[in-house]
């Protein structure tokens, strides 16, 4: 089938679009606001842009909290969310009130940061401390605001369980079960991985 992006309720009774770009990380974002309210939000729009700096990014649609804790401090934490912490991290979507720890909310309890303020999630298989960049506007093809905001950061701490390190420096990414957003109400886990080698010049 084919239909144009504008009439896709036309088309579907589901819109497909989170359902074809899948699956995608969770970012499971905590800040910290300038009077100290302590703010976790999952985000599955999340992804990593860059390696060298380390640079990741998660979209939201409204002013939310995070975005808004995130620009007051200059910084965040983004905890992976692995198989075994998929009803907190679940919980912490619930849309509290301004203040209201997400972290109380799910029963989960915080670890601090190293170089940044905002904790991360106890337990969580890895973590990537992030300080701020910039907010940037998604506007349509008419240059109309869409009312979603992309954030970026650059990573400049990172944490791994001990427990996913192999020999020889490399992450036992299946071993941490992460989980991934699908379309609807789906997700998915990561357990298995396999291997290419890319052409001759290819990157790693």
């Amino acid at each position: 089938m084919f239909y144009e992006a504008d009439r896709r309720r036309e088309a579907l009774a589901h819109d497909p679009f989170k359902a074809l770009v899948a699956p995608r990380p969770i970012g499971w974002i905590s800040s910290v606001s300038a009077t100290g309210a302590v703010n976790l939000a999952p985000y599955s729009f999340f992804n990593g842009f860059s390696t060298d700096p380390g640079i990741v990014g998660f979209s939201t649609y409204g002013y939310k909290d995070s975005i808004a804790f995130v620009e007051e401090t200059g910084e965040f934490t983004c905890s992976l969310v692995s198989w075994d912490q998929r009803d907190g991290m679940n919980q912490t979507s619930a849309p509290l009130p301004r203040g209201e720890s997400e972290f109380a909310f799910a029963g989960l309890e915080m670890e601090p940061a190293a170089l940044v303020k905002p904790p991360r999630v106890k337990g969580a298989p890895a973590a990537l401390e992030c300080r701020y960049l910039r907010t940037i506007r998604l506007d349509d093809l008419n240059g109309a605001d869409t009312g979603w905001r992309l954030v970026l950061g650059q990573v400049v701490g990172v944490h791994i369980d001990d427990r996913y390190l192999l020999e020889g420096g490399r992450v036992d990414t299946a071993a941490m079960k992460l989980l991934a957003r699908l379309g609807f109400r789906d997700y998915a886990v990561v357990t298995e991985v396999f291997s290419m080698k890319r052409p001759e010049g290819g990157g790693d």
